[in-house]
């Protein structure tokens, strides 16, 4: 038998420092996101992140909290809730951090006799920190708990017209009447080096402005490549001139080069360039988020203001989108046949 497993980034608990502390640990210890050794990787988390971290991101959580949850949690078991009664196999959903673990979500399937999984990572595009940690973790646990189980997962589809056309009519959507001089296509941020360790051929990914743009294997693995090909194919659906909109990598952390230009820089320049009215998009994310919610619509949105700025619109990810979900029913039942 057949089933569905899809999976998203994870949340604390609650917003308070106590779940917020061993939801960052979790995360932040993952090989894949802070790939250093083990013992540096713990110097840098225990003895100096989580000093102050959890008390600040708590904050940021508190402003986002919705009275059912986590939105991302919210937004995720919504999605999931409208994609059921499109397909004829049992979906069900988890998170690579936080209580709503992979593997209960492969259990939930295992309960009903479920055999043979498609892995559905929740991003877009491909990286390391994202979908690979989830592929990893997946199988960590088919082989110890779920031996009779097969997996097959779902690619990356930055560049599937389906998933472009309901990105692009979501965006025109909810741009509506507003008169926007600029948008931004803003996607999460992660350090270069992320980029050459996925690299297949490991020599294509130099990101020196034009291996993003010259045909390669390498591109089925790249974050980078994948972020800009995303918008490309949006923008021209979207009909938009190229001084109409631009790219950038947000949420980096302090001490490695990650992926430039930086978000928050770039919208606190806009101002004085002439961009008074500013729509920014989220395209990394399917489903709002700490980073979408709290980081963009409000502090970017604020920044934007203080520098000049006069209309400042975050346009929400696909979520629940009717659209969106159905398109997810037709991949997966094109894979259930």
């Amino acid at each position: 038998m057949k089933g569905v497993l899809l999976v998203n980034l994870g949340s604390p608990e609650s917003p308070t420092p106590k779940d917020v502390k061993p939801y960052l640990d979790e995360f932040l210890m993952d090989k894949y996101v802070i790939d250093v050794p083990y013992l540096l990787r713990a110097l840098l988390v225990r003895g100096i992140i989580l000093r102050k971290r959890p008390e600040e991101s708590a904050h940021a959580y508190a402003k986002i909290w919705w009275e059912e949850g986590s939105p991302l949690v919210v937004l995720s078991e919504r999605m999931q809730k409208k994609v059921q009664p499109l397909v004829n196999v049992p979906v069900a959903l988890a998170m690579r951090y936080g209580s709503m673990t992979i593997e209960k979500g492969l259990q939930e399937l295992h309960d009903k006799g479920v055999t043979e999984v498609l892995l559905f990572p929740l991003y877009p595009q491909y990286a390391m920190a994202s979908t690979l940690t989830i592929l990893v973790k997946a199988e960590e646990i088919r082989k110890s708990k779920f031996p009779e189980m097969t997996f097959t997962d779902v690619p990356a589809f930055y560049n599937k017209p389906d998933y472009i056309k309901n990105l692009a009519d979501s965006i025109q959507k909810h741009l509506g009447t507003f008169e926007y001089d600029h948008l931004l296509f803003s996607y999460h941020g992660i350090p270069e080096r992320h980029i050459r360790k996925t690299d297949v051929t490991k020599s294509h990914c130099k990101i020196d402005g034009s291996c993003c743009n010259t045909p390669s294997p390498a591109h089925d693995f790249c974050y980078r490549h994948q972020c800009y090909e995303t918008t490309k194919q949006v923008v021209k659906l979207l009909g938009l001139p190229e001084d109409k909109y631009s790219l950038t990598f947000q949420s980096r952390l302090a001490g490695d080069k990650w992926l430039e230009p930086y978000t928050d820089i770039e919208i606190d320049k806009m101002p004085a360039k002439g961009i008074k009215n500013l729509a920014v998009v989220t395209p990394a994310f399917v489903s709002d988020c700490l980073e979408t919610l709290e980081e963009i619509a409000m502090r970017a949105k604020e920044d934007f203001e203080a520098n000049g700025g006069k209309q400042f619109l975050a346009i929400p990810c696909l979520n629940d989108d009717d659209e969106w979900c159905e398109t997810v029913g037709n991949w997966i039942n094109d894979w259930a046949k």
